[in-house]
């Protein structure tokens, strides 16, 4: 954790009043295009690890990645949303709440079917009252592609 720590105060310093002008002025919106591009340099990552072994893209870019997250978390610490700590909070809580053949009473000999059914399940529970979110989906999924878009072409890829 000592290199988490470590990550959160470069970025808090990055965003402070005598920290970088260009990370000062990121908000959530301009980063959604750094983010999807990281994401897809993920997949570049693994792929190069599959076909060479080499893991040190994938570490890099899970890097960038965590980046990411870590800036969206504090940029909403300073809006008074949730913090890098309450994000981790949540994640772990519902991995736990969707494994509860792993953290709960029930069996814990199930299949991989089992295991996607019983998250289905589970899902639709949290998601009760709050259905209307998946509305946005198809948006962002178009967003999504037309930043990948332009990200291909900055890369010269297009």
């Amino acid at each position: 954790m000592k290199e988490m720590e470590r990550l959160l105060e470069v970025v808090e310093k990055l965003r402070a009043p005598d920290g970088c002008p260009w990370d000062r002025e990121q908000t959530h919106s301009s980063l959604k295009a750094a983010c999807v591009e990281e994401a897809a340099e993920v997949i570049g990552g693994i792929n190069i690890l599959e076909q060479t072994g080499s893991a040190d893209n994938l570490k890099e870019e899970l890097g960038d990645l965590l980046l990411q997250v870590v800036m969206h978390a504090q940029i909403a610490k300073e809006e008074g949303l949730f913090d890098l700590e309450d994000v981790a909070k949540a994640i772990s809580d519902k991995m736990v709440r969707r494994h509860p053949h792993v953290f709960g009473s029930v069996e814990r000999d199930i299949t991989t079917g089992e295991v996607l059914v019983n998250w289905e399940e589970i899902k639709k529970k949290e998601k009760a009252g709050r259905e209307w979110e998946a509305d946005y989906l198809p948006g962002a999924m178009n967003e999504a592609s037309e930043l990948l878009e332009v990200a291909k072409k900055r890369k010269g890829f297009a």
